[in-house]
């Protein structure tokens, strides 16, 4: 069961990582050349047999693609996936801004899921300017938790918007920064900058900080690390439908750095490895 959406806008996320081979472990065997992309938005111009009646042809809708396929990710004018990662774009939002939701709120989603921290508790965000760690704080806000999240000082207001209850400085010593709030350390943290190792301090004993890029600990004090990969929920029509409506709730903000043409993939590619980006750029394939 698959549709083919065309008029494709995508969302730049993980694909540095495939360019310069950080996922090449999930691709054993695999030869050149590789297609990027995870995150699309378009309009649905042919439906496979067995779809069923929840998606119809002129659909406005947003699609996760997996680019360890044969066909490759979403780098495409027209792109073929399955219908279970098929939802309908968020109402009043343009296809670009559209494009940013599923990959990274599906990832924060996933992220605070494996914490299990309960109503009321407190988790900790790192990277929460960025796309994953700013859906994780708003994620969290949502289901009554306490969010401390770390920020650049210029990124502060910002993330202070997304609900956070606190904001500690980023980088060195961010670990300590984070226990003088919680003295004891936080049950669960969504490391949305990939620090690893060097925000386990932050964590509280037998607490669970949800990794990003898949290292796996090991960590002491009865630390339980847990690696996160968006791929292990992108067939689930229901969640990331969940997402939709929450964007559309409001619950989560779509943010748009840049849109730029297919042709300039490779100055996207640059642009997000320098940094600094507050939303994500697209890339127009229509």
């Amino acid at each position: 069961m698959a549709s083919r959406v065309s008029s494709v806008r995508v969302a730049v996320n993980t694909d540095v990582m495939l360019r310069t081979g950080g996922h090449a472990v999930r691709m054993p065997g695999r030869r050149l050349p590789f297609v990027p992309g995870m995150d699309a938005a378009g309009v649905i111009d042919q439906l496979g047999p067995g779809t069923g009646d929840r998606l119809a042809i002129g659909q406005r809708v947003v699609a996760m693609v997996l680019f360890t396929s044969p066909r490759g990710g979403a780098y495409a004018e027209q792109v073929v996936v399955p219908a279970a990662s098929v939802v309908s774009a968020r109402e009043g939002a343009d296809f670009p801004a559209a494009s940013t939701l599923l990959m990274n709120a599906l990832t924060a989603r996933l992220a605070l899921d494996a914490l299990t921290v309960p109503h009321g508790g407190t988790v900790a965000v790192t990277g929460a300017a960025g796309a994953v760690g700013g859906y994780a704080v708003e994620l969290a806000k949502a289901v009554g938790l306490t969010v401390i999240p770390d920020a650049a000082q210029r990124d502060t207001e910002l993330v202070r918007g997304f609900g956070a209850d606190h904001v500690v400085e980023r980088g060195s010593g961010v670990a300590a920064r984070i226990r003088a709030l919680a003295p004891d350390g936080v049950p669960g943290l969504v490391d949305g900058s990939v620090q690893t190792t060097g925000i386990v301090p932050a964590v509280a004993d037998g607490g669970t900080p949800a990794e990003l890029r898949g290292w796996s600990g090991p960590a002491e004090r009865g630390i339980r690390v847990c690696p996160v990969m968006a791929p292990d929920g992108m067939t689930d029509t229901k969640g990331l439908d969940r997402l939709r409506r929450q964007a559309e709730d409001g619950t989560l903000t779509l943010r748009v750095a840049e849109v730029l043409p297919a042709d300039e993939a490779a100055r996207a590619h640059r642009m997000l490895e320098s940094g600094g980006l507050h939303g994500r750029l697209v890339l127009d394939f229509s």
